[in-house]
């Protein structure tokens, strides 16, 4: 009899003595954009992702270097690389260039990528709970973290989507009769609180960015060769034909003050001949132009290179 009741002892005490992890993350299922089987990987500058929250901002604080914003930049750059759509640039001065592609009404040749995203963590906190009994204790750890991101399209310098999610982790560990796990301070709930609220934008800036049709512009147009801009790596394979379009008209609107940019006309299509190129900010395509009317040289900045759709 004392030896059954020792061995429901020691398996009570081994069942109470665990430690419980609770991440509340939801996985988004990110839908292909349909393109014939082939997809045009956007250009895209992450940049000045910071730490708006007071945490871990001592004496001592570098906000250059703050290591919550460079966590969350890290998590962010590869959400939107496993998803296979983008090319992410590193740009080390992005928020001057933001600033000048803002007071210019956009510069995509300036900053060599098609949209930038701006985050920021604007919430941050860390709590401990607990439960006591006549034999067991329960002490819970719980994350929480706020994240703010806006996406602007270059070419015009607008930002065309601006959102904040929230995101907690949380570990709990049990006690029996003094046995059982200590609840010690977890690092990694920081990462699953921010991995969790920046999942639950990605797929709204994934489909922000390819609502719109691929678009490229002219390099080079003599009787030598026609270049446009971008290659292997974002997608463009020796066959592919696009539109070759005027860039449309821009208006005022006069109840916001924002300048409207109006469609442009097609004057022809763009078939790609050979592709070139080092890296995704020098590569380059040979094309053939069949036009309408005559292309412009002196003045290539006003034509599009777009997808057809």
């Amino acid at each position: 009899m004392k030896k059954l009741l020792m061995l429901a002892l020691v398996l009570t005490i081994s069942y109470g003595a665990s430690a419980q992890r609770k991440t509340e993350i939801v996985e988004t299922t990110v839908n292909p954009v349909k393109d014939d089987g082939m997809v045009l990987k956007r250009k895209v500058a992450i940049g000045r992702f910071s730490n708006e929250t007071q945490y871990a901002k001592g004496i001592f604080y570098d906000k250059e270097n703050d290591p919550m914003g460079k966590q969350a930049l890290d998590i962010l750059s590869a959400k939107l690389a496993s998803s296979g759509k983008f090319l992410l640039l590193e740009r080390s001065d992005l928020a001057t260039l933001l600033e000048e592609c803002q007071k210019n009404g956009g510069g995509s040749s300036t900053i060599g990528a098609d949209y930038m995203i701006i985050g920021s963590i604007t919430e941050y906190g860390r709590k401990n709970t607990g439960k006591n009994g006549v034999f067991t204790s329960q002490k819970t750890q719980t994350v929480e973290a706020a994240v703010a991101i806006r996406l602007v399209d270059v070419s015009t310098g607008l930002i065309i989507y601006s959102d904040e999610a929230k995101g907690s982790a949380e570990l709990t560990t049990k006690t029996t009769m003094g046995v059982g796990g200590q609840a010690s301070y977890d690092a990694t709930l920081s990462d699953k609180a921010i991995s969790e609220a920046i999942n639950q934008l990605v797929e709204n800036i994934i489909n922000k960015c390819t609502n719109s049709p691929w678009k490229t512009y002219f390099l080079s147009y003599d009787s030598d060769a026609i270049l446009i801009a971008g290659g292997n790596s974002q997608g463009i394979k020796t066959g592919m034909v696009f539109n070759v379009k005027t860039q449309g008209k821009k208006v005022k609107n006069p109840q916001t003050g924002i300048m409207i940019t109006l469609p442009g006309k097609n004057v022809g299509t763009a078939k790609v001949i050979s592709t070139g190129g080092d890296t995704p900010e020098t590569e380059y395509s040979f094309v053939e132009v069949t036009s309408s009317e005559t292309i412009d040289s002196n003045n290539m900045s006003n034509y599009i290179i777009e997808q057809i759709k």
